[in-house]
C-alpha cells in the first residue's frame, strides 16, 4: 500500500478539488472519483453506485476522503437514496475491502439546522441533533455508518460537519446577506488545509467528530475545539477570503 495514496470521492466539486489541490501540493498521491474528470492526480470516472468500480479504486489507498453525494435536498427515491445511502454503503465498503487505514466523511452543520440558526451556541458535537429536512437526515445515517465501521472493524473514521462553502456565484450572493452564513463560512483554502490535517495528522484509531467552517465573522456558532485538538488545524479566512476562488460564472 502506498503510504500516501488518497482517494477522494467528489474530487469535482469545489470543496473536493480545494482538497485535491492542497493534498497533492503537500506530496500525497491523490486519485479522485467523480462524475466528471478531475484536474489533479489520477481521475476515476465513475458513479457511487457502482460498487466494483469504486473497490478498484480504493485498493494501495491509505486514506479515503468521501464527499461524493447530492449536496442538498432533493427527490429523496431517485438522487437522496442512491448518491447519499447507497453511495455511502458503497464507499465504506470499498474502503474496508482495501484495507484503507482512515475515512473522512463529509457531513454538514446543517445535521444542526435549528440550533445553528437559534441558539444556544456554540454548537458542540455532543449536542442533540436537529437536521434541517431529508439531505442532513442523509449525513445523520453518513456519521452513523462511520461509527459503525470504526467500531466493527477497527477503523480511524473522521465526521465532520462543515461548513459553507458556496458552489455558485448565486449561493455566494445569498451567504452574503445571511449572518448565519457568515458565521459558518468554509473558505476553499481552509477546506484543503482542513483534510491535510485530516489526512496526514496522528488520530486515534476510533470513530471522532468536529466541525470544519473559517473564522466566523462574528459569532462562533460551531465549536471549533475538537477540530483544533485531534487535528492541530485551524482556519486562518474569514468572509470573502475566497469566496470566488474557483466558481463558476
Amino acid at each position: 500500500m502506498t503510504d500516501k495514496k488518497v482517494l477522494i470521492t467528489g474530487a469535482s466539486g469545489r470543496i473536493g478539488r480545494a482538497a485535491a489541490r492542497a493534498l497533492h501540493g503537500r506530496g500525497w498521491a491523490v486519485v479522485g472519483y467523480d462524475r466528471v474528470p478531475g484536474r489533479i492526480g489520477e481521475s476515476v470516472v465513475g458513479d457511487l453506485t457502482d460498487l466494483e468500480r469504486l473497490q478498484q479504486a480504493a485498493v494501495g489507498s491509505r486514506v479515503v476522503i468521501h464527499l461524493a453525494a447530492t449536496p442538498d435536498d432533493a427527490d429523496f427515491m431517485t438522487e437522496l437514496l442512491p448518491n447519499n445511502i447507497v453511495g455511502l454503503h458503497h464507499v465504506l465498503e470499498a474502503s474496508r475491502m482495501a484495507g484503507v487505514d482512515r475515512i473522512v466523511l463529509g457531513s454538514t452543520g446543517q445535521v444542526n439546522w435549528w440550533q445553528q440558526i437559534g441558539g444556544p451556541w456554540p454548537v458542540r458535537a455532543e449536542d442533540p441533533i436537529c437536521p434541517r429536512h431529508w439531505y442532513a437526515v442523509t449525513k445523520v445515517a453518513l456519521e452513523a455508518a462511520g461509527m459503525a465501521y470504526a467500531r466493527q472493524f477497527g477503523m480511524t473514521v473522521i465526521a465532520v460537519r462543515l461548513g459553507w462553502c458556496p458552489r455558485t456565484r448565486a449561493q455566494t450572493a445569498e451567504l452574503e446577506t445571511s449572518a448565519h452564513g457568515l458565521n459558518v463560512y468554509l473558505s476553499p483554502r481552509d477546506a484543503g488545509d482542513f483534510f491535510v490535517a485530516a489526512a496526514s495528522a496522528p488520530v486515534p484509531q476510533g470513530y471522532h467528530l468536529v466541525f470544519a467552517t473559517s473564522n466566523p465573522m462574528e459569532t462562533p456558532n460551531l465549536d471549533m475545539e475538537p477540530a483544533k485538538q485531534l487535528l492541530g488545524w485551524w482556519p486562518s479566512d474569514t468572509w470573502p477570503a475566497g469566496s470566488l476562488d474557483d466558481l463558476p460564472d
